[in-house]
């Protein structure tokens, strides 16, 4: 493979299913490991250098910012989907459009959560039971990055719209890019000028920002796939209908995690700054061992959505079974190491021992949990690349709002004793552990029910540039 290919849009309806799944999915993997760098330096820099209050202040803050970003990630997953189909049919125009108008949705959305974000900000905080000793540092950190959140949004969409077009290898060049500054920054920011918790918050604005700025100039140069001219930013509305019908279920399943996970949050914090702080920890090594379940399924919606597009259903499942396979295969390595080395890695974010050994014992819990998330992932990304968004909606709302959620407050009832009134903390990864496990076998079981192939965006429904199957669809 070329250099000047690697950074070019690739067309996944032809070659062998898993080559091309898995050189779609290697960069984008290091690309979803950066990005998980942003917050992890972040801890790492203000559990090092302030010490274990600030860590558990930016580990309180992320629940709410998430909640706050799940507009833009169903934006972008919406755009995604259109950008693969329409990409996958040769359509120049729609493609041109559907960009344009992810473009232009992200601007009013980014301008809606700094105004709303700033004022729900500390009433949510409060209302969380957020400590007092931590509770100003949460604030302030939350407050500079919704006022930078145009960076992060637009480098979102852009990512999304590079992905649905195949290249994965910019959107890492740019994110590794940025990763690297914000690490520079926060060490800056925070050993060298003293700004504490705000000063990793201001570098990871600057940081995102700039890896906006690059993947917009990518965009630009595309001019012999789609058109990025003013006229396509208007807001049509057939485009934004088809934008909110497949991107909104994607934003509900992250507003209802972000919302399941501040549920859990507030229980969290019960338990005290120790807690807490772990909780930090382990949620920063999950980021990580989910990277190539979240980076196999992003493929797979790709993959998926080009052969639909395409018409090319068999391709499809042909792929399905192969980036299963090796998704979870590399899931089985992962959950491998944590059990074995998860100390050393819980003993980068602090030099307190008791606060490793507990992080460990509850990473231990979820370790298992990652091969199940493997299977949940890669189905449900195929079932959005083919336009049924839904499913996999509902199923997230099963796991967290109808298991985790109840299970966890339950078990910690169980669990309360004269010596423990608060109950045992580790329902907290019990009832996780046991949500990805429902949730994976449940997604197996809708999957081959097949009920997701009748939502393909095919013929007409595709838009008002129709297409030489115009009227067909996945069935036919």
């Amino acid at each position: 493979m070329s250099l000047k290919s690697m950074f070019a849009p690739s067309d996944m309806t032809e070659g062998t299913p898993w080559k091309k799944i898995l050189n779609f999915t290697i960069p984008m993997l290091i690309g979803n490991i950066a990005q998980q760098l942003y917050n992890t330096a972040d801890s790492v820099v203000v559990g090092n250098y302030v010490g274990d209050n600030a860590l558990a202040a930016v580990g309180s803050a992320n629940p709410i910012y998430m909640l706050l970003l799940v507009l833009f990630m169903g934006v972008s997953v919406g755009a995604g989907v259109m950008v693969s189909q329409y990409f996958g049919a040769k359509r120049r125009e729609d493609l041109s459009k559907s960009i344009g108008t992810s473009i232009s949705l992200t601007a009013i959305v980014s301008l809606i959560i700094m105004v709303v974000g700033t004022i729900v900000t500390k009433p949510l905080l409060r209302l969380l039971s957020t400590p007092e000793s931590i509770i100003d540092w949460c604030a302030n950190y939350l407050m500079i990055l919704i006022l930078g959140i145009a960076g992060t949004s637009y480098y979102n969409i852009f990512s999304g719209i590079l992905r649905g077009l195949g290249d994965s290898v910019s959107a890492l060049i740019y994110l590794l890019i940025a990763c690297f500054l914000n690490i520079f920054l926060d060490i800056l920011f925070v050993a060298a000028f003293g700004l504490g918790v705000p000063g990793v918050a201001l570098a990871t604005v600057i940081a995102q920002l700039l890896s906006a700025v690059l993947a917009f100039l990518k965009l630009r140069k595309m001019t012999n796939i789609f058109d990025l001219k003013w006229k396509f930013l208007k807001l049509e509305k057939v485009y934004v209908r088809m934008l909110v019908r497949l991107g909104l279920p994607s934003g509900i399943t992250q507003a209802i995690f972000s919302m399941a996970m501040i549920t859990v949050q507030s229980l969290t914090n019960s338990f005290g700054e120790m807690v807490i702080a772990a909780n930090v920890i382990i949620m920063r090594v999950d980021g990580f061992a989910m990277m190539p379940n979240f980076s196999f399924g992003t493929a797979l919606t790709t993959f998926a959505g080009q052969n639909v597009g395409a018409g090319k259903y068999d391709r499809v499942a042909e792929g399905t079974r192969q980036g299963t396979l090796i998704a979870t295969v590399i899931s089985a390595v992962i959950t491998g190491l944590i059990v074995i080395f998860g100390k050393y890695l819980m003993g980068i974010f602090t030099k307190t021992d008791e606060l490793v050994t507990l992080a460990n014992n509850m990473m231990r819990i979820l370790a298992v949990g990652y091969i199940a998330m493997a299977i949940t992932q890669c189905l449900s990304g195929v079932m959005r690349g083919a336009g049924d968004t839904m499913t996999p909606m509902w199923i997230s709302l099963i796991t967290t709002v109808g298991i985790r959620v109840p299970l966890a407050y339950g078990l910690v009832w169980l669990t309360r004793t004269a010596e423990r009134p608060q109950g045992a903390y580790q329902s907290l990864w019990i009832s996780m552990l046991a949500s990805w496990i429902i949730g994976a076998v449940l997604t197996a079981i809708l999957f081959a029910k097949g009920n997701w192939k009748k939502k393909a965006l095919a013929g007409t429904n595709m838009g008002p540039g129709g297409g030489k199957d115009a009227g067909q669809t996945a069935e036919e």
